[in-house]
């Protein structure tokens, strides 16, 4: 039973449910693994070996007494330090934070326990979840499993460094600015951003949130096969009133015909030679697959949408931001906040208003595009993942870092859903591509990237090394 860590989520949830293999042997199995490789990788910051035994264990006494065990039965999952977990503390990486214990879950986290998920431990992320890279002065540096050089990404590098490295079947991520399709790219495993008001979420242990963070952040699943970040989706979804932007739209819609778009540089991004390759192979399958595939010099505006997303979500608070990373004292922080002034700081009401008037015609624009194309192909990033640490190598390689993300920005402006699908590897490091769809219409990058993941080979599980 020791390499039950070694299934997907669907096949394991499959055997519990048949009573083949028991949660608490899953559970048993996933703590396993998560001592042998986390040291080396330091991607699960809080877990209890107790408390997750005993998840298992009321799964198997629900099985025993005849009762459905939910679409996760017993599938260990991970989720971030940034969502509410009763009796944990929600620091978001921050030693500001790191006596604020939850009282209760975040709906995301009780929508996973009533699914039947056993939550197996929780995953690092920056501090703030301001970053594409995972450390902070709290719970450490997070490296990436496949290659220790490159960074995991950020803000989820935690969860998508565990989920690559066998540690869950599954990781709950959030995503503002990418921060679930960049791990999930720089850790070679599949992420989804959902639409906006898909997922609810909602931690109590903090003050609401302010209209930029309200309506461009969500929470979704990173696994290691569409199938598994399918069921993470629709374990996640289940409605809950503690969040007014849930919307109760169907996980299915209705058909429409399979035809894509691929645009190799939108908005003129400088998308390099390996990420081009991937692209391009990504469209050569879903042609193979029955897709009509449009090569596009042009897409709706996503530099402007990422712009203005950058300044709707940083100048909503900023002041407070920039003083809460000064007493932390975090240097990846402290250079995001810095390198943002320009756009955030001294924005006025008439100015907010306006980016949120924009917000309605890009918006509209993106939905009409992709009502003739239902799916667009797009780079995650213009970069193969990047140097660990490369934001604080400078200012130029600062603006280096934010240029190559834009795709990632852009489209939450929108509350649009992206999928991240592994690709495989260029020389040392993963690579993949970004599948996008029309809001609520998640099924459709699903769709399209289980196309793409069934003609290629599938995600292996990293075996961490020293760096």
């Amino acid at each position: 039973m020791s390499e039950l860590w070694r299934l997907s989520a669907v096949e394991l949830a499959a055997r519990i449910r048949r009573r083949e293999v028991s949660a608490v042997q899953a559970a048993q199995s996933a703590l396993e693994r998560l001592q042998a490789v986390n040291p080396a990788i330091n991607a699960v910051v809080d877990y209890r070996p107790e408390d997750t035994l005993a998840q298992a264990a009321q799964v198997d006494e629900a099985l025993a007494r005849g009762e459905a065990p939910g679409l996760l039965a017993g599938v260990p999952v991970t989720v971030k330090v940034n969502v509410d977990q009763a009796g944990f503390a929600t620091t978001n990486g921050v030693t500001l934070q790191k006596d604020l214990i939850a009282a209760v879950n975040n709906p995301v986290v009780d929508n996973l326990r009533r699914a039947g998920a056993v939550i197996v431990g929780r995953t690092n992320t920056p501090a703030f979840s301001l970053r594409w890279f995972t450390s902070n002065q709290l719970h450490g540096h997070t490296l990436n499993p496949r290659n220790p050089v490159l960074t995991p990404g950020g803000s989820s590098g935690g969860a998508a460094s565990a989920v690559a490295a066998g540690i869950g079947h599954l990781a709950h991520g959030t995503d503002i600015a990418g921060s679930i399709r960049y791990p999930a790219y720089a850790c070679g495993v599949h992420g989804l951003r959902p639409s906006l008001g898909r997922v609810p979420a909602y931690n109590a242990a903090l003050p609401e949130r302010t209209i930029g963070g309200q309506i461009t952040a969500v929470s979704g699943p990173l696994g290691r096969t569409i199938a598994d970040v399918r069921l993470g989706l629709a374990a996640m979804a289940a409605p809950d009133p503690r969040d007014p932007w849930w919307v109760p739209a169907p996980l299915t819609g209705p058909d429409v015909p399979r035809r894509a778009a691929l645009c190799l540089n939108p908005d003129g991004m400088q998308t390099e030679p390996a990420v081009v390759k991937a692209l391009q192979e990504a469209a050569r399958r879903l042609s193979e697959a029955g897709w009509s595939v449009d090569t596009l010099d042009a897409v709706p505006p996503l530099q402007e949408a990422a712009d203005l997303q950058i300044r709707m979500w940083m100048a909503d608070g900023y002041a407070g931001m920039v003083e809460a990373a000064r007493k932390e004292g975090d240097a990846g922080a402290i250079a995001a906040l810095a390198g943002q002034r320009e756009r955030a700081a001294g924005m006025d009401l008439a100015q907010f208003s306006a980016i949120l008037t924009r917000r309605a015609t890009l918006t509209r624009l993106w939905e009409l595009f992709l009502a003739d194309y239902p799916v667009l192909l797009l780079p995650v990033s213009a970069e193969l993942p990047f140097a660990d640490n490369l934001d604080l190598q400078g200012d130029a390689a600062y603006d280096r870092v934010w240029r190559a993300q834009m795709t990632q920005i852009g489209l939450p402006f929108m509350g649009l859903p992206g999928l991240t699908v592994a690709m495989g590897s260029a020389g040392d490091s993963p690579v993949g591509v970004q599948v996008v769809a029309g809001r609520y219409r998640e099924d459709l990058c699903l769709a399209a990237g289980e196309a793409i993941e069934a003609a290629g080979p599938p995600v292996d599980i990293a075996q961490p090394r020293p760096r």
